[in-house]
């Protein structure tokens, strides 16, 4: 057990994500509308559908990187589990953009909640 503690994360990351990425397959059209309503007066308030199909595809790819950068810490391989938290943070970055475009900072402070663990992968990893 040399890697608990990024296994752990990787876990961490995979829940968080591929849940994410569940529900936004499952209830798309709630999404898009509640998003539509979140981003009205900014000018991404036309951009919801594809916005979100990108973070659907960054929360997917970071989801799966971290259950595979589990099975590969078992063969002590680091990569693929350093691209999944490069690939989770950047799209905790992406999030983080998003809600302070739309001015809720009380959403971006919840992002950081989850940055945090994030980059402490990629620092425990690089």
């Amino acid at each position: 057990m040399n890697y608990i503690t990024e296994i752990l994360i990787l876990l961490f990351l995979a829940v968080t994500f591929l849940q994410s990425g569940y529900d936004k397959i499952i209830d798309w059209k709630g999404n898009v509308c509640w998003l539509k309503s979140h981003f009205a007066n900014t000018f991404l308030g036309d951009k919801v559908p594809f916005s979100l199909g990108i973070i659907l595809i960054l929360e997917i790819i970071a989801g799966i990187l971290a259950l595979a950068g589990i099975w590969f810490l078992f063969n002590d391989c680091k990569e693929i589990a350093l691209y999944s938290g490069i690939v989770s943070c950047i799209t905790l970055l992406f999030l983080l953009l998003g809600q302070r475009i739309a001015k809720d900072y009380d959403g971006a402070r919840t992002i950081v909640i989850y940055f945090m663990p994030a980059i402490f992968l990629v620092f425990l990893l690089k």
